[in-house]
């Protein structure tokens, strides 16, 4: 991804922040027992989004700060931690925020820290840290399993509307899909990386996969016609094909280190 195109598609999750809300899945519960000591713990999240993982941890008595590029997702991010006076939302670009003296004991990004630049992200992240605290990054994967023939019939409305989709494209097992350190053990900061795996399920009518859908950059950022084809093709595939309901499998991977 170039970086005018991950700078283009990081703003359009806010260009429908409701939508967003509504329809993005959030996190698995134990995610957040795995990732923090317990109560008061001090955090820093990067791309809260509405606040999918931000509300998890301020239930568990975590003292969180929230920086949000879109002022759109925080306002509903706020709107959702209203009852928690420790949580409060920061509407920035993370490479632009200067960071607090007070250092964190966990920084964490849900599903937005490959959105961040490249050239900043690791090292921010790593100073924004106390001595020995934790850098948590959770990835949610699309992986085999649910309706799993529907996935397969699917690509040819991909194909069909999205030029840049490779033909015959299938979705992985969660086994195929390898854990990848790279990123913190070449920037010399951080410990060795635990990764923890959760495998879920999740149904969906065919005007609430549509939805989630339009909850995605790539088909955000695709053109019209060749979006609204392309989602009637899947909605017309989900009602005629599957009886108007399919389910969806996720894998949501959390990855942690600790600072040296």
């Amino acid at each position: 991804m170039t970086e005018t195109d991950r700078e283009r598609l990081r703003t359009t999750f806010g260009e429908d922040a409701e939508r967003y809300d509504r329809r993005r899945p959030g996190y698995p519960a134990e995610l957040f027992g795995e990732l923090t000591a317990g109560p008061r713990s001090r955090v820093l999240e990067i791309g809260c989004g509405t606040g999918q993982a931000t509300l998890p941890l301020a239930r568990l008595g975590c003292a969180v700060i929230a920086v949000e590029l879109s002022e759109d997702m925080a306002t509903i991010a706020r709107r959702h931690l209203a009852g928690f006076p420790t949580a409060r939302v920061v509407v920035s670009a993370f490479e632009d925020w200067p960071l607090p003296a007070d250092p964190f004991d966990i920084v964490l990004s849900a599903t937005a820290f490959h959105w961040l630049d490249p050239d900043v992200r690791m090292r921010k992240a790593a100073d924004a840290l106390r001595p020995g605290g934790s850098l948590a990054l959770v990835s949610t994967h699309h992986v085999a399993g649910g309706t799993e023939p529907f996935f397969a019939e699917v690509q040819r409305c991909y194909e069909r509307f999205d030029p840049d989709t490779p033909p015959g494209l299938r979705l992985s097992r969660s086994d195929g899909i390898p854990t990848d350190s790279t990123e913190f053990d070449r920037s010399g900061r951080f410990g060795p990386v635990r990764f923890r795996r959760y495998e879920w399920e999740q149904t969906y009518r065919s005007r609430e996969y549509e939805d989630l859908l339009l909850t995605y950059s790539g088909h955000r950022a695709l053109p019209q016609p060749r979006q609204s084809a392309l989602l009637a093709c899947i909605a017309n595939l989900v009602d005629t094909g599957y009886g108007g309901r399919i389910t969806k499998r996720y894998m949501t991977q959390l990855a942690v280190a600790h600072l040296r």
